[in-house]
């Protein structure tokens, strides 16, 4: 049974009834919350970006504290879902010596592409966006502000990179309703877990085969906007290279993770990217216990040439779900790239070395790593209460 966030919420607030601390939320609320803009992470080029966040009733949530525990986190996982939207609200932008007003939706979402003048300076690595609520506005907290950054990949740039998240870069297990449900639920930024060498990975990816560069790396999963500031803060906390992180709105039904549903949250994201970038070449990283593979080829598919390759993290030991990938891994080759299977972070990083993709002598760093992410080299604590993943065969094609 896979994960499903709208049951998170009807689970989380039983728990909470039956631990006795209803009163919590009672509690919170008392008093207007103040209004408040969340930014997401945006991207551009040289002539447009994108603005995009929500405008919502603060939650109070803030960064997870080294203490925090199980009851704090489930009220905060509570809080979170649980958020309330300002309905179209207005938001003025300022950007790149730009202005803009943006007119939310009714679930306080607000994105628009704006475009820039050729006489503004290109933006080089990250800029700035201005934001300030123009309406609903409190009489007692007239001034709403937020600033927003915006990913602009410089010129020198040699290739991208496009990742999932769950069961990508974090241990979540959306496949195992229970395990997943615990993690959602009880964890923290600070708690979940990151597949081991991760981080050195994709730091190698972002400086590329030379070590010089400044690669984008695009984060692009379904799991809801709700919790952008959890992941943020996971990627931060883990040293995980900065990078949009594109989310999905989390109210939808029971068919929310079949095939069709991920295909048109995920591959429009991708395709969006793709083509602000015409002349970058890009890497996809997904895994088996959704939709990766079959998404990723397509995107193959529609973009000849454009994608070096795609590494696919094996947590799905089913022999079918194995065969599968590997008649997808032909298609993938016959479409001109290259699809790498395996069960742990080392395998991608020797690929992405060989082909010169990252500098040789990262493999190493991700060895380091990825002992320390084990827990044996006493740098870092052993993952608690998770085991050794399903072995796999490592398998490549192309």
């Amino acid at each position: 049974m896979s994960l499903d966030w709208k049951d998170l919420r009807k689970i989380a607030g039983e728990l909470i009834d039956d631990a006795g601390w209803v009163g919590m939320r009672a509690l919170a609320s008392i008093g207007a919350a103040p209004h408040e803009i969340v930014p997401y992470r945006g991207f551009g080029n040289a002539s447009r970006i994108l603005v995009h966040g929500r405008a919502v009733e603060s939650s109070g949530v803030g960064p997870a504290g080294a203490n925090d525990g199980l009851m704090t986190n489930l009220v905060n996982t509570l809080r979170r879902l649980d958020s309330d939207p300002l309905r179209h609200a207005r938001v003025h932008v300022r950007v790149s010596g730009v202005e803009r007003e943006i007119v939310a939706d009714d679930e306080g979402f607000f994105r628009q592409w704006i475009d820039l003048p050729p006489s503004v300076p290109t933006p080089e690595h990250w800029t700035i966006a201005d934001l300030r609520l123009l309406s609903p506005v409190r009489p007692a907290q007239p001034d709403v502000r937020a600033k927003g950054v915006i990913r602009v990949p410089r010129g020198d740039a040699s290739f991208g990179v496009i990742s999932d998240l769950d069961d990508t870069i974090i241990q979540s297990r959306v496949s195992n309703f229970l395990y997943a449900a615990k993690t959602a639920l009880l964890d923290n930024a600070r708690t979940r877990l990151p597949f081991a060498g991760v981080a050195a990975f994709y730091q190698a990816l972002e400086r590329g085969g030379d070590g010089t560069r400044s690669n984008p790396i695009f984060y692009v999963s379904s799991s809801p906007w709700n919790v952008h500031d959890m992941l943020v803060e996971f990627l931060t906390l883990q040293r995980i290279p900065d990078g949009p992180v594109l989310l999905r709105d989390w109210d939808f039904d029971l068919s929310a993770l079949a095939a069709s549903r991920l295909h048109q949250h995920k591959e429009p994201l991708i395709r969006e990217i793709l083509d602000l970038y015409p002349s970058l070449p890009f890497i996809l990283i997904g895994d088996t216990s959704q939709r990766d593979p079959e998404i990723y080829r397509e995107i193959v598919r529609q973009y000849p040439g454009r994608i070096l390759a795609v590494y696919v993290r094996n947590i799905d030991p089913k022999p079918t779900r194995l065969a599968s990938v590997q008649a997808l891994a032909k298609e993938v080759l016959d479409a001109g790239s290259s699809l790498l299977l395996a069960d742990d972070t080392a395998a991608a990083a020797r690929h992405a070395a060989e082909r010169g993709w990252i500098a040789s002598d990262s493999v190493r760093e991700v060895d380091e790593e990825a002992r320390a992410d084990l827990g044996k080299t006493g740098e870092k604590s052993p993952a608690p209460g998770v085991g050794p993943s399903p072995g796999a065969p490592t398998i490549e094609v192309g």
